[in-house]
């Protein structure tokens, strides 16, 4: 038998709630509509996020260079180490060659000497001691005993640190990888904050950066601060000789340069060799640490991990390679935090 029990009603307090709470989400939806447009970045702060970025992504760039180098450091040293075993190798084929001649001898003219039979049969590690007892060695033998053995220990050991040093490099080039990706992830992250811009932003902003590196690359006022030594004269001027060439992460030179990669440019133009990275050059040379004693060609350090380095360019200005979207240009150190100059 059908029922005819009439359907619950909702009570007017959870009507009056869900009423509530409907009318507040639709309040809510309408306002952060409306708030959408507000939230949009400045110019200005588009700016600096920007800055922030390219900053990070430099400081990035200086372990990418340094895993970089390590890499080309442990290939060279590897290889060598490869063409010492090859050597040692063919060195250690020949003494054995020369023992073998000498065993074939012994068993023309009658039978293997006990002892060379030994060796033949035997590591030549254990050889020494147990021959020892025989005194069968004649001096001959006993001088190619010891010198393949010695030639074993040897390639034993560069063996073992051809391993190490494989081990070594493989761990670099993860290091290198993961740095070139955080490089990589910071340039997009800046890039994609750029494009939140209309398109007449973007040129005020492209203008304003042109501007900078125009007027900062053209001949500024250096004052007539000494170059700190004749080497220190010919960096700088090689340094000069690159203004105007574009910031790109990892490079050295000619057509482009990163920080640390313009400074060991320009001193290898003056026939001075300094490390790669910048953290690397502030372990050189003699530290400065009063902007007054600073002269032209020092190098000069910025920010606390020291991740960035210029040419001290006298009368407050540094020459440098700034940073990505910006050129090889003159700036005023006061624009960032000077930690200490080095004289190389």
């Amino acid at each position: 038998m059908a029922s005819h029990r009439r359907p619950k009603q909702q009570s007017r307090a959870r009507v009056t709630v869900l009423t509530t709470a409907a009318a507040a989400a639709v309040v809510l939806s309408a306002n952060a509509a409306n708030a959408a447009p507000s939230e949009k970045l400045s110019k200005d702060q588009v700016k600096s996020k920007v800055d922030k970025l390219y900053e990070q992504a430099e400081q990035a760039t200086e372990k990418y260079d340094g895993a970089k180098e390590k890499q080309q450091k442990l290939q060279k040293e590897i290889s060598t180490i490869q063409d010492n075993v090859a050597r040692g190798q063919e060195d250690l084929n020949k003494l054995r060659d020369g023992l073998g001649s000498l065993a074939t001898a012994q068993y023309r003219s009658g039978g293997i000497d006990p002892s060379v039979q030994l060796f033949l049969s035997s590591n030549p590690d254990d050889f020494l001691d147990k021959a020892s007892t025989l005194d069968q060695l004649s001096s001959q033998q006993v001088d190619a005993l010891r010198k393949i053995q010695s030639k074993q220990r040897e390639l034993a050991q560069e063996r073992s640190e051809a391993t190490e040093k494989l081990k070594d490099l493989a761990d670099t080039r993860t290091e290198l990888g993961n740095k070139k990706k955080e490089v990589q992830g910071k340039l997009a992250a800046a890039q994609k904050i750029l494009n939140s811009l209309t398109a007449k932003e973007k040129a005020d902003l492209a203008a304003q950066q042109q501007r900078a590196d125009r007027s900062s690359s053209e001949r500024v006022n250096l004052g007539d601060a000494p170059p700190a030594s004749g080497r220190a004269a010919a960096a700088f001027a090689a340094a000069q000789g690159q203004l105007g060439k574009p910031y790109v992460y990892g490079a050295t030179g000619p057509s482009s340069f990163d920080c640390s990669g313009l400074t060991s440019y320009a001193y290898a133009q003056a026939g001075v060799s300094i490390p790669r990275t910048s953290e690397q050059q502030a372990n050189i040379g003699t530290r400065i640490y009063s902007q007054s004693q600073l002269k032209v060609g020092d190098l000069v350090f910025f920010y606390g991990d020291i991740h960035h380095v210029g040419l001290y360019a006298g009368n407050g200005q540094v020459l440098h390679a700034p940073h990505t979207g910006a050129v090889v240009r003159y700036e005023a150190m006061s624009d960032m935090p000077f930690q200490f100059g080095v004289r190389v």
